[in-house]
């Protein structure tokens, strides 16, 4: 198995020397020939949700200490390290709620045990998730619920902080739910503030949606469909001069919000992504064989629409099924969802990596496995993100050795995202610093004296190349030279920005 970047490197004897990299291709230090040639650099985007509402994830139960809570997400990012992941989702806003200090709505009961209660003793849960996965090479984003304002499983009273009190014309209660009404103007203000907020404050990596926007329909006794309580909206849509049929007016009412999501992010830090994980099947039949839900004409959500308008920098369809499902086949709907991404943005499909291992409708762990290949055999797809961290924490169905030991056994970078404004780091500086004993370490900086996003570092052994991926504001990577490993020929380190861009590379010579 490939070694983790956090483990030393070999080797037998170094020459303190490293060299640009060219425009033509790698320059060999030794002047051997043919010149060096490392292999492009491995890119795959790994992500896992880790969801707050009902403690699905994290935290494991409401009111925990704040030791314990901060302990728990320690393990959880290490653990997503050490199995070569390089994103969390991370749920910030279940419903209307909040996982981190806020002045817009109050902090989550799923957090406290009760809703408004900030932890005791104080600490900020997104600003020190942000700070620790950073640490550890993952991205992080947040993850909101633009629409639900309560979940069944909340017990504690609302606050007087929650939108229910303070907006309450803009609340609809549906079923065991409440919603905040797509169609009401304060609605969609309240909720795009909200995020707005988050990525002012936070130095988080991408905003990200689910596939919840109207609600999913519920029936009466009677088995019959229960309407969406929009007549205030729709009646004042209908006096304000609308023309459309209610269907696509609802359908409008959420493709403004993701617009204006989009652009308005973009003007905050133009380099944080905007992903959304709709449901898998845009409307059945389309493609033929397709049969299931139709989010289109029951969640009034066009993702296709928001794809082809390029108001997103990365989409994750809901791929929930078997490879080999007959009326949801995996490959032919990651192939249309390919299809429809005109403007060749990110394609990162969703797995349900969480019913591995499951007592009833048990899938093994090589079906991920089956699933994450083809995605790779789609062109145009880069990368999965799996639902929920839990399943791998766990190594539910061993699912977490078949990733380590199979797709996920070589470390990873994040897909690149060139049309995002981040600037492309400089060309590095780097020299060793001799320590006592066996071990050396190699200094990394860049020349105008900052730190880049990542070091992507590769090293050859025995004519076999390996791929790290190294912290950027870590500037030393430690060097054992006792010889255990197979003699070490050639490092190659490259600097990435934020938006996955790399920068000139060095080689740093071994005789």
């Amino acid at each position: 198995m490939p070694q983790p970047f956090h483990k030393p490197i070999g080797f037998i004897a170094l020459l303190m020397s490293c060299l640009t990299l060219g425009n033509t291709g790698f320059l060999d230090p030794i002047g051997a020939s043919p010149p060096v040639e490392p292999p492009t650099l491995v890119r795959e985007f790994r992500g896992a949700w880790v969801a707050t509402v009902a403690n699905i994830d994290w935290p494991s139960q409401p009111g925990l200490s704040t030791e314990q809570q901060q302990r728990k997400l320690i393990e959880l990012v290490d653990r997503a390290a050490a199995l070569h992941f390089n994103a969390i989702v991370f749920q910030v806003r279940p419903a209307s709620d909040a996982l981190y200090a806020s002045e817009l709505e109050p902090w989550s009961e799923f957090l406290t045990g009760q809703m408004g209660l900030a932890p005791e003793p104080f600490y900020d849960p997104l600003t020190f998730a942000v700070e620790a996965a950073h640490q550890r090479g993952l991205e992080l984003h947040a993850w909101f619920n633009p629409y639900r304002a309560s979940h069944p499983a909340g017990k504690s009273q609302p606050s007087s902080e929650h939108v229910s009190h303070r907006l309450p014309q803009v609340v609809r209660s549906y079923g065991k739910y409440q919603w905040l009404d797509p169609g009401e103007a304060e609605a969609a203000d309240h909720s795009l503030a909200v995020i707005l907020d988050v990525v002012r404050r936070y130095d988080i990596d991408g905003v990200h949606f689910d596939d919840y926007f109207y609600p999913y329909p519920i029936k009466d006794e009677a088995g019959k469909p229960v309407p969406f309580p929009d007549d205030p909206s729709w009646n004042k849509s209908q006096q304000a001069g609308n023309q459309l049929d209610r269907e696509n007016w609802r359908r409008q009412n959420v493709d403004r919000f993701i617009e204006r999501t989009s652009i308005e992010i973009k003007a905050v830090k133009p380099w944080v992504k905007f992903g959304i994980s709709p449901f898998g099947i845009w409307q059945p039949g389309v493609p033929e064989s397709i049969r299931g839900f139709n989010a289109y004409a029951s969640l009034y959500a066009d993702a296709r629409k928001w794809t082809k308008e390029g108001w997103l920098d990365y989409l994750t369809p809901q791929l929930y099924w078997e490879v080999e499902s007959k009326g949801q086949s995996y490959p032919v709907l990651l192939q249309w969802w390919h299809q429809q991404n005109v403007h060749g943005r990110h394609l990162w499909p969703g797995n349900f990596t969480s019913r591995v291992g499951l007592k009833d409708r048990l899938w093994p762990a090589e079906e991920i496995v089956r699933q994450i290949e083809t995605t790779r055999a789609q062109v145009g797809a880069s990368g999965n993100v799996h639902f929920s961290f839990q399943a791998i924490q766990k190594n539910q169905g061993k699912i977490a050795d078949a990733l380590i030991e199979g797709p996920y056994a070589q470390a990873a970078l994040v897909p690149a995202s060139p049309w995002l404004d981040h600037p492309v780091p400089p060309q590095p500086v780097c020299e060793w610093k001799k320590e006592a004993g066996s071990a050396n370490t190699l200094q990394l900086r860049l020349s105008d004296g900052k730190q880049p996003w990542l070091w992507a570092v590769q090293t050859q052994r025995g004519g076999q190349w390996q791929q790290q991926v190294v912290p950027g504001q870590k500037s030393q990577i430690p060097v054992d030279r006792s010889g255990q490993l197979p003699t070490l020929e050639r490092i190659v380190v490259t600097p990435i920005s934020r938006a996955g861009v790399a920068g000139p590379g060095i080689v740093v010579a071994v005789e």
